[in-house]
């Protein structure tokens, strides 16, 4: 009752890698060995096909530089939670963050990074067999909701919601639930199951695909020490004036 995620740094995934990212996505859902507490909310608004994005929504905001994520936050949802960096587990899907975690987000670091241009995807675990996972109440989502992600140069990427939808596992189209709505701008992918779980094949038969896009942000980066006095090097010491005549000699008699 996880997603996958992909995130990473600020490139646009392509080719091989864009392939690999999908069907790590697709297998992601199907590797639980869990039953949940109870099958996720799924309100009414949010149709299987999805949701035309709404209109009135702010304006994009340019995309920032390149830099991890550390901590998610929907502050309308009462969620904040760290964000791992993670890979593909051995058979290939994305590894989800461990089932003793479940309020932990995982983030594709071999995809672009929250902020940057592209779209980042993070995942998590919608509940286990015993508690509600982090993003237990993500299919609730609606355009307009904010999303911040804080990231680890200091500054926050603030997210708004254009789009939610579930999408089936089976005959779902990858690239338009996955892949860049504009390849210009900075997006963000929040992915977890969805759907009905069934109990014969141990997993869920949907994602939930919430997608947003940067429209701001807050903090400065931490900036760099200069570069003469950074750490383990000494500053320069400082030069005596030249002397350029016996007249300027301070030791003439």
């Amino acid at each position: 009752m996880s997603e996958k995620r992909t995130g990473g740094f600020g490139r646009l995934l392509t080719g091989a890698a864009w392939v690999a990212l999908l069907l790590a996505l697709w297998l992601w859902g199907h590797d639980i060995a869990e039953e949940p507490i109870s099958t996720a909310p799924i309100t009414g608004d949010v149709k299987p096909s999805g949701r035309p994005p709404a209109h009135g929504l702010l304006p994009a905001h340019s995309p920032l530089p390149v830099a991890a994520p550390q901590t998610l936050a929907i502050r309308a949802m009462g969620l904040r939670a760290p964000i791992e960096g993670h890979g593909l587990d051995p058979q290939g899907g994305v590894e989800a963050p461990s089932y003793d975690r479940p309020n932990t987000v995982a983030w594709y670091k071999d995809g672009p990074a929250p902020g940057a241009v592209g779209a980042a995807v993070l995942v998590g675990h919608v509940d286990t067999k015993t508690s509600r996972g982090v993003f237990y109440e993500l299919s609730t989502a609606k355009p307009g909701l904010k999303v911040n992600v804080v990231r680890k140069d200091g500054s926050t990427a603030e997210f708004t919601v254009e789009d939610v939808a579930v999408v089936p596992r089976d005959h779902f189209d990858a690239d338009k639930a996955y892949g860049p709505k504009d390849p210009k701008r900075a997006e963000l992918r929040l992915v977890t199951c969805g759907g009905e779980y069934d109990r014969e094949r141990h997993e869920y038969t949907a994602n939930v695909v919430v997608s947003a896009y940067l429209t701001g942000t807050a903090g400065a980066p931490a900036a760099p020490p200069p570069a003469g006095n950074r750490p383990g090097k000494p500053a320069e010491p400082a030069q005596p004036p030249e002397q350029t005549d016996e007249g300027d000699d301070p030791d003439a008699p």
